[in-house]
């Protein structure tokens, strides 16, 4: 469904045109990573591109609890007008991965709140919450690590990251992997902490792609990085 010119855009109009996407295929190959919808996210994403920023309609799209309406939600609202109390709330209620990875990248990251949440989240009971903390761990490492005590992450990581829960321990993996590419002086410890704990060693990896053990992982992107 495509809203007449000049018409206004309701959630009605919006839900109707992504359940007209729906292709079981799709939602087969989602399911299998734990999202619960079956649009093309190229074709979201359209969508999306089509309504441009619309604040209200993001949060009645959110209200919705329709993953692929969130999708749309996350690329349509701005991202400065939410509080961190909302963004903590938004996040804890949502429990797809989809979801979780846009929210982190679209609206979390673009906030003033960024910092806050990091911290707050870090060590959270909820595995998926703290492991959204690491990935904002991660993201600092690379982006401001001035105040970040890298030592004590590779305590952390060398400590926990072994008995950590699944979506945990891939957080605390990527920040392990992302200390020793971008910092040299922790790599050798990244490294060692790397090879003696094993995880995801055995990971299957397609062709072309770097296996996420974090021991290969810094090798090859500080590979990359030389050959520039």
């Amino acid at each position: 469904m495509v809203t007449p010119a000049g018409g206004p855009t309701t959630v009605r109009d919006v839900t109707a045109e992504l359940a007209a996407l729906e292709d079981p295929k799709v939602r087969a190959v989602n399911t299998r990573h734990g999202d619960d919808h079956g649009v093309n996210l190229a074709q979201l994403r359209a969508v999306a591109k089509r309504l441009r920023a619309q604040p209200e309609l993001a949060g009645e799209l959110w209200e919705t609890g329709d993953t692929a309406a969130r999708l749309v939600a996350l690329l349509v609202c701005r991202p400065t007008t939410f509080s961190a109390i909302e963004l903590d709330g938004m996040f804890r209620e949502a429990r797809v991965p989809k979801v979780h990875a846009w929210l982190l990248s679209y609206v979390v990251k673009k906030s003033a709140h960024v910092e806050e949440l990091r911290t707050t989240w870090f060590d959270d009971h909820d595995p998926f919450v703290a492991a959204a903390g690491w990935a904002l761990t991660s993201d600092r490492v690379v982006r401001a690590p001035d105040g970040l005590d890298l030592s004590a992450l590779l305590d952390l990581v060398e400590d926990q990251m072994n008995d950590a829960p699944e979506r945990l321990q891939w957080a605390m993996n990527e920040c392990l992997a992302t200390i020793g590419i971008h910092h040299p002086g922790h790599r050798a410890r990244a490294m060692s902490i790397g090879q003696r704990l094993g995880v995801l060693k055995d990971y299957p990896t397609p062709r072309g792609c770097t296996s996420p053990y974090a021991p290969i992982w810094i090798t090859e992107m500080v590979r990359r990085q030389t050959s520039r």
